[in-house]
């Protein structure tokens, strides 16, 4: 009797232990294949990061050689403006400065801008004009080239205007931009006949109070001779008259015809008819610049 207890107890434990190895088993197989199935999850949610992060690599290369692509012909843009007084020099420059990030460099405001911040070349160019004498080239080029070296707006190409007046002024320049591998790429002139230019001119009217300016052709007062604003006298300035004007075109021709002659032996002489509408003038300004690009 004791032996059979015995012998049931044993196939009892047996048994008992089948069913745990079998529970066992069956355990760790999910087991695996949780851990299994974590990892592919794991791996398939590093993929998706690793695509993500390449899609935006890609993305952020594409912005950035587009954002470079868009600064290319910015970086293009060094010239030299051209044109005589009335012919919307003062018009045109601000539009290329702003399409294409660059600086203006108008001479007379450099003189200006280098005297009151009492550089070295402001200092020298001062006691001369007190002098009565005329600024050297030297210093002209030398406050451009501290321009070209410390202004941030140069970085992308620039604008000379009002500079040079003379070939030995545009040989000089050219010199030094050339030994900055910075050489000009554009001179580009405005082009409009005397008459049109003096009756232009003649026309101006300026409040001296507010610096408002009138024509009487063009853009009259909506009284004769009278502010808009303040009901106060509008004037004509002094330079402003035919006889002066006829002179000023003179020298310009003069000084001009051998410069614009200069460029165009160079082969960067581009003239634009400014007797058109401004929006016209500065679509073919435009033209001027994108024809460069295709070259």
């Amino acid at each position: 009797m004791s032996s059979d207890k015995s012998s049931e107890s044993l196939e009892s434990l047996k048994s008992l232990v089948h069913q745990l190895q079998t529970k066992i088993e069956r355990l760790e197989s999910q087991a695996k294949q949780t851990a299994s199935d974590a990892t592919t999850k794991a791996g398939e949610a590093l993929s998706s990061v690793k695509d993500t992060l390449a899609g935006k690599a890609t993305e952020g290369g594409a912005v950035g050689s587009a954002a470079q692509k868009a600064l290319t012909p910015a970086q293009h843009i060094r010239m030299v403006l051209m044109g005589p007084p009335g012919a919307g020099k003062g018009t045109q420059a601000p539009n290329i400065q702003e399409k294409y990030k660059v600086c203006h460099l108008a001479t007379g405001d450099m003189l200006r801008e280098q005297v009151k911040a009492g550089t070295e070349l402001g200092k020298e160019a001062k006691k001369i004009m007190d002098a009565g004498g005329l600024v050297s080239d030297e210093i002209v080029i030398g406050m451009i080239k501290s321009q070209l070296e410390t202004n941030p707006q140069c970085q992308l190409g620039f604008i000379l205007d009002g500079f040079p007046r003379n070939v030995t002024q545009a040989e000089k320049l050219d010199e030094m931009l050339e030994a900055r591998k910075q050489p000009l790429e554009h001179a580009v002139q405005l082009l409009v006949n005397d008459n049109l230019l003096v009756s232009r001119i003649t026309g101006r009217l300026i409040h001296p109070a507010s610096g408002r300016s009138y024509h009487k052709e063009f853009a009259p007062p909506k009284k004769p001779m009278t502010d808009d604003q303040t009901g106060e006298p509008l004037i004509q300035r002094s330079d402003d008259t035919a006889e002066t004007l006829h002179k000023r075109l003179a020298t310009y021709h003069q000084q001009t015809g051998p410069v614009a002659e200069y460029y165009k032996q160079k082969g960067i002489w581009s003239g634009v008819d400014a007797a058109q509408s401004p929006k016209t003038v500065w679509a073919s300004i435009v033209k001027i610049f994108e024809e460069q690009k295709k070259q």
